[in-house]
């Protein structure tokens, strides 16, 4: 059994040699070489097991990762530190500038996703004779339907798109995974037989969490903001910026309400207005410098430990056909719910040329939809969920992630019927 601090040494041991590999030697988007790499090495690892039982080096680096709750590791962990950061880099006036596209994106569209894949996942299970309630599957829909703010932020740096259209992907990302957890803690109650919950109970919930996520943000980030204007010295308003998410998260989920969607909103109010009136240039320097490298390392983290993950999630191999169902199923869910919303709302807000494509190629599921589904309770459903979730995070972190720089490309010169520059 490791210590805390010997659990830590290792993961930043093996992330740190993992990145210098890639970087000298592979060459891929580190953290999509990273997620490969522990793929990689827990696929060897469970080789090894299999041709030599006497061997102790597999049960050891499994033991090593068990040790780790992946969810609370992400979810109560690594996620507040992360949508600060990337949030900080937004700009708030075309966000405002995009509201309509990205709230209708990040609510009807998850809602539009959700009921697709949970629909399609139970006909399927009907064609297979699988015990599959209609109930699990909706679980299912709402852990994978909203885009990961993480993978699709790192996503965006591989990417050459206008700035309406990355506004509009970084946007819906950030806010949508606080609607798609909503979702998810109502889909559980009524899977796992918890109570009845009503639409108006639903909305009550939703209405708690994200708007008194957003408003306890914009009061935490005001008083951040204010603290900082009233001195210029840049190591205490990094320790700020600090207190701020760790402060904010925390009390987000002792009330109840959304810890992702606040910090977000801590983090545009610091990023846009913070930077502009209250920190001199040496200030900026240093707390987005601070932040940019705290994105990168939990991001290095968080990918790897992606990879590292088939070492304690016991896969059973009959379940592989789920990943030949799932994959196809959320990417077709994914174009409807952005194509529909889109062919609405282009008469009034006009989208970037190629947006369509580029936003369904672009939606990148990651570490929250991993998370969500090691949070699920013991049930016959938990299984095939956690392969189906599995198989659809690689998928789009790698083959789309890979992919959506030439997609974008593409997709620039040649304008779908009916959309307009933006």
């Amino acid at each position: 059994m490791l210590s805390l601090f010997e659990l830590m040494a290792s993961l930043l041991t093996i992330t740190a040699g993992f990145a210098w590999i890639n970087h000298r030697l592979i060459g891929l988007p580190e953290n999509i070489g990273l997620l490969l790499m522990g793929l990689g090495a827990s696929l060897i690892l469970i080789a090894i097991e299999l041709l030599f039982p006497a061997t102790t080096i597999y049960r050891s680096v499994s033991a090593m990762i068990g040790q780790i709750d992946f969810y609370e590791a992400v979810m109560h962990g690594m996620l507040a530190f992360l949508l600060f950061a990337g949030a900080l880099h937004v700009d708030l006036d075309r966000l405002r500038w995009r509201a309509p596209a990205i709230g209708v994106l990040a609510t009807v569209g998850v809602l539009i996703s959700m009921a697709i894949v949970a629909t399609g996942l139970w006909g399927a299970g009907q064609v297979l004779s699988l015990p599959l309630a209609f109930s699990w599957c909706l679980v299912f829909g709402a852990l994978i339907a909203p885009t990961d703010p993480v993978a699709v932020l790192t996503t965006l740096k591989m990417v050459d798109v206008p700035q309406s259209l990355e506004t509009d992907m970084s946007g819906e990302a950030l806010f949508n995974d606080g609607v798609g957890v909503v979702l998810f803690t109502i889909a559980v109650q009524l899977a796992a037989g918890g109570g009845d919950m009503g639409l108006i109970e639903g909305l009550d919930l939703l209405v708690v969490e994200a708007g008194g996520g957003a408003l306890l943000g914009v009061a935490t980030g005001y008083v951040a903001f204010v603290a900082m204007q009233t001195i210029d010295d840049y190591p205490i308003e990094v320790m700020i910026s600090l207190a701020l998410v760790t402060g904010t998260y925390a009390v987000a989920d002792r009330l109840g309400m959304s810890g992702p969607i606040s910090v977000v909103v801590a983090g545009l109010l610091i990023g846009n207005h913070g930077a502009a009136h209250a920190m001199s240039d040496t200030t900026k320097r240093y707390v987005f410098g601070f932040w940019t490298l705290i994105d990168e390392i939990l991001n290095a983290v968080l990918f790897l430990f992606i990879g590292l993950e088939v070492l304690v999630l016991n896969f059973d191999p009959d379940f592989g056909w789920i990943a030949l169902i799932a994959v196809p199923l959320v990417l077709a869910a994914r174009a409807v719910a952005v194509a529909a919303p889109v062919a609405v709302l282009d008469r009034w807000q006009p989208f970037a040329r190629g947006a369509v494509p580029v936003l369904i190629w672009g939606g990148v599921r990651g570490g929250i939809s991993v998370a969500l589904a090691l949070s699920l309770p013991d049930s016959p459903a938990r299984p095939l969920i956690l392969a189906a979730t599995y198989a659809v995070v690689l998928f789009t972190v790698v083959v789309q992630g890979l992919t959506v720089a030439r997609v974008a490309r593409r997709m620039a010169g040649r304008p779908p019927a009916g959309q307009h520059h933006g």
